[in-house]
């Protein structure tokens, strides 16, 4: 068993993920998605600069560097702030399990960004994997309610779709950001406590600007309910899900742990239909096993 908790770990992290999103989908019927976030990073960043303070002996990691902060920083604002304000309205419109596996397109992006920034090669294989998920996406996006005649996606349906969009290429650029911040070997874990300073930072100076803050906690305060399952989230996700995927790359190889940890959507099939009551056909599930197998070629060659 100990010779494969890379792996377990990687799976653990997909499961972290799929909860994260059914939560902060519920979360998302009491209050806005900017209220969600805003929240949301507050709590994330307590429960990471806490870990940080126990394992790295400081809150912060002050000596990081001014050009460490500055891609690190710019990647959370990019990746985090904007991103997952995207990617809850996405699961507003659309529901969890279509928002998670748009996001599968994100490794799609980054590969892509990558052979074009950084003369990363991308092979045969590569290709074809790319063609498999946008392929698979495309199908299940494109899949037609019962008795409905054509291909009209309905106006919510085509709302959360560019919201999803929105989320996915936020997170691409993030990551390709953060790559330049992590050059040299600098840990994970403070990385991930820059980027969610700074995406928290920036949101609410935003927020004090536009003198919402007040309103953020009036609406909190109303819908008392909805604070725990942020918290949930926030433990979920940011905290245990990036733990542990963390964790799974440094016991596993590469490209079986990114594959592993990007099974959300196939965890989200069951919980989708019996939670949320979403039905949907066999189109549906051959598609996001058509784009998981992308994602999982893309990441194996």
């Amino acid at each position: 068993m100990a010779a494969y908790l890379g792996e377990l770990a990687a799976l653990t992290t997909s499961a972290c993920y799929s909860g994260s999103s059914v939560l902060y989908t519920f979360a998302g019927r009491k209050l806005s998605a900017l209220v969600i976030n805003r929240i949301r990073l507050i709590l994330a960043v307590l429960l990471l600069v806490s870990v940080h303070w126990v394992f790295q002996g400081a809150p912060f990691p002050i000596k990081a560097g001014l050009s460490r902060w500055f891609w690190l920083g710019t990647s959370g604002i990019i990746g985090l702030a904007m991103g997952d304000f995207f990617l809850f309205r996405a699961y507003q419109s659309i529901g969890p399990r279509l928002s998670s596996l748009m996001m599968s397109l994100a490794p799609i992006l980054v590969t892509l960004m990558a052979w074009m920034f950084f003369d990363e090669a991308l092979g045969s294989l590569s290709l074809l994997g790319i063609a498999l998920t946008v392929g698979g996406i495309a199908w299940v996006i494109l899949e037609r309610p019962a008795g409905q005649i054509g291909f009209r996606v309905p106006a919510e349906r085509l709302r959360g779709i560019l919201f999803g969009l929105g989320a996915t290429i936020s997170q691409a650029v993030g990551v390709i950001l953060a790559k330049e911040g992590l050059v040299g070997g600098f840990p994970a874990v403070s990385a991930n406590v820059i980027r969610m300073i700074c995406a928290m930072t920036a949101l609410w100076v935003f927020t004090l600007f536009q003198k919402q803050a007040r309103q953020t906690y009036e609406q909190a305060r109303k819908q008392p309910r909805a604070v725990p399952l942020i918290l949930g989230g926030a433990i979920l996700g940011p905290f245990l899900g990036v733990s542990l995927s963390l964790f799974s790359l440094q016991r596993a190889d590469a490209g079986v742990a990114s594959t592993l940890s990007s099974l959300a959507p196939i965890f989200l099939l069951p919980i989708s239909y019996f939670i949320f009551k979403e039905r949907f056909g066999w189109t549906a599930i051959l598609g996001t096993m058509m784009a998981l197998a992308g994602v999982a070629l893309l990441f194996l060659v």
